[in-house]
């Protein structure tokens, strides 16, 4: 008998049809001993609606009364998933991200899990009964319902499995794995058996659709092994865990294209120490991150910086930076929303040269101009224009060989 958490995501709840087929695979997992935790998402769709009616009433939602009205897709599918388990012969109980005792820090919308007390889950779980916990939210100190932004049910789940030490934790979704790209743009790109949390971390943060970054990073600090497999089919998925030697051996591991992105640009700004610094301040304090940051040289006592943020942030950062302006004595700011960002990642990148010029020529070769570069040690990125950035991961996919078969 093992303890397993499981996670099924939008498209596996999507309606009553697929929330009665989740509790049929459930129901197999108990027959065979297991006791359950299940962590699931709102239906697909909800959360977006529920966001247009949000902004159809003020275009700026405060940030606490999204979060409370954000929080009811999951608590909708939580009620649905225990009542399908009830028409089986399941026992079974729903639990909020606060009832199940998941606490956060003050930010709303995009919520940090501080600490879980899973006291109530363990005493359920006793009882022989399927826990169903709403992914996506949690509680402040405050007592007040707090969201993990986009994906939050992954980190739900995952995070779920340290605190009651899990087994197993089997992320469910519509997809039979992890592949080599997005299987919708490259037609060929392959499912991955395994790959290793710094690449998966990659990937995730890079625009890859499959896990939500922050989880996987959780993942790793408390060396939660998963599995992300479909929740439509019965195939082995993809193993998500600490780097192995061997993994080296293959130099790109995957290719992940983020089209939720914006290029900023700031010219006259002071070429001054603490310039850069102050700007940096602002969008951090405004909790904008940012990537990709190019300062070119200064000339006649001015620079230009240019970065890349996720495009919802873009008209954010624009608002937040005159004031930054008036207190530095200069400085000039413009958002364009036509850019997207290709990465390559692979931990044999670390041994292995030549990746970027073979990146850049396969992009050449099919005319596409890279605007921007950044590097780690696994990982290159380069920014595209968006309407290119399809025929982009496609050029760089085949230039690496990754559609043959593992």
């Amino acid at each position: 008998m093992a303890l397993i958490v499981q996670k099924y995501g939008g498209t596996s709840v999507g309606d009553t049809d697929r929330i009665k087929n989740v509790a049929a695979r459930i129901k197999v997992a108990r027959d065979e001993g297991h006791q359950l935790v299940v962590v699931v998402s709102a239906r697909a769709g909800v959360t977006n609606e529920l966001i247009a009616r949000a902004k159809a009433c003020n275009p700026r939602p405060d940030s606490r009364e999204l979060d409370m009205l954000l929080a009811i897709g999951e608590q909708e599918t939580i009620a649905l998933t225990a009542m399908a388990l009830h028409a089986i012969d399941v026992p079974a109980v729903s639990y909020t991200g606060a009832q199940a005792g998941i606490v956060t820090d003050l930010v709303h919308t995009k919520a940090k899990i501080m600490n879980i007390f899973p006291t109530a889950l363990r005493n359920d779980l006793k009882a022989g009964k399927v826990i169903i916990v709403a992914g996506f939210q949690g509680m402040n100190e405050h007592g007040q319902i707090t969201t993990l932004g986009r994906g939050g049910s992954d980190l739900t789940a995952i995070a779920l499995a340290a605190a009651v030490q899990a087994d197993k934790c089997e992320i469910y979704t519509d997809v039979d794995g992890v592949y080599t790209a997005d299987p919708r743009y490259v037609k060929d790109a392959t499912k991955l058996n395994e790959i290793s949390y710094d690449e998966m971390l990659e990937l995730a943060s890079q625009g890859s659709k499959v896990m939500q970054s922050r989880s996987v990073e959780f993942a790793k600090k408390y060396g939660v092994v998963f599995e992300v497999r479909s929740s439509f089919n019965h195939n082995p998925g993809t193993i998500v865990k600490e780097e192995v030697a061997y993994m080296e051996k293959v130099i790109v591991r995957g290719v992940a294209v983020d089209k939720d992105q914006a290029k900023v640009i700031i010219s006259h700004l002071p070429d001054k120490p603490g310039s850069a610094a102050a700007v940096l301040r602002a969008l951090a304090d405004a909790s904008i991150n940012v990537d990709m940051i190019v300062q070119n040289v200064g000339h006649q006592g001015f620079a230009n910086v240019t970065f890349t943020v996720p495009k919802d942030d873009a008209q954010n950062a624009v608002r937040v930076l005159p004031a930054v302006f008036a207190k530095l004595g200069g400085g000039e700011v413009a958002a364009f929303d036509n850019i997207a960002k290709l990465s390559v990642v692979g931990v044999g990148m670390r041994t292995h040269a030549g990746v970027a010029a073979q990146m850049l020529e396969a992009l050449a070769e099919a005319g596409i101009n890279v605007e921007l570069i950044a590097t780690s040690e696994i990982k290159i990125t380069l920014a595209v224009s968006r309407e290119r950035a399809d025929d982009a991961q496609r050029a760089v996919h085949k230039s690496f060989g990754l559609g043959k078969k593992e």
